[in-house]
């Protein structure tokens, strides 16, 4: 199954939208990862918003800052009854997708997903980290004219 996406600036976002953002990520990174944090941190305003949707149902999630230098993906989130389904890097070639050809993309990802954002083309950039209790790596991307 495909998902359709939208892509929406933080003043385009609906109400529903944003609850339904907000639902997702608790019930990935709050509840099923058992990790209380703050999540509301006053960037989704500033942020590129991309929505995966399976009917109406939000499925896939990430939000992107093209003005940060280098850009920055964060939030990448999957419902979990919906992964093994490849909407993982699906969402992740959608964030790249976004990134001009001139500018670095960086994550901060989790360490177990190290393998999964090298396939991608993501290298370790620095050392390993604890964010809210689990394992982190910041990872980047070259410049898209920079790969050979």
């Amino acid at each position: 199954m495909s998902l359709s996406w939208q892509q929406l600036s933080w003043q385009q976002l609906s109400k529903a939208q944003l609850y339904q953002i907000l639902v997702l990520r608790a019930e990935v990174f709050v509840v099923e990862q058992e990790c209380a944090y703050q999540d509301l941190d006053d960037q989704d305003q500033k942020a590129t918003h991309l929505l995966g949707y399976q009917k109406q149902q939000l499925v896939a999630y990430a939000r992107v800052f093209l003005e940060k230098k280098p850009c920055v993906i964060g939030r990448v989130v999957v419902a979990k009854t919906h992964r093994e389904n490849g909407f993982g890097r699906c969402v992740m070639k959608k964030c790249l997708a976004l990134i001009p050809v001139n500018k670095t993309a960086h994550i901060s990802a989790q360490e177990h997903l190290k393998e999964f954002y090298e396939s991608l083309g993501f290298r370790q950039s620095d050392v390993g980290y604890l964010e809210d209790g689990i394992p982190h790596i910041p990872m980047q991307i070259p410049p898209k004219n920079a790969i050979a």
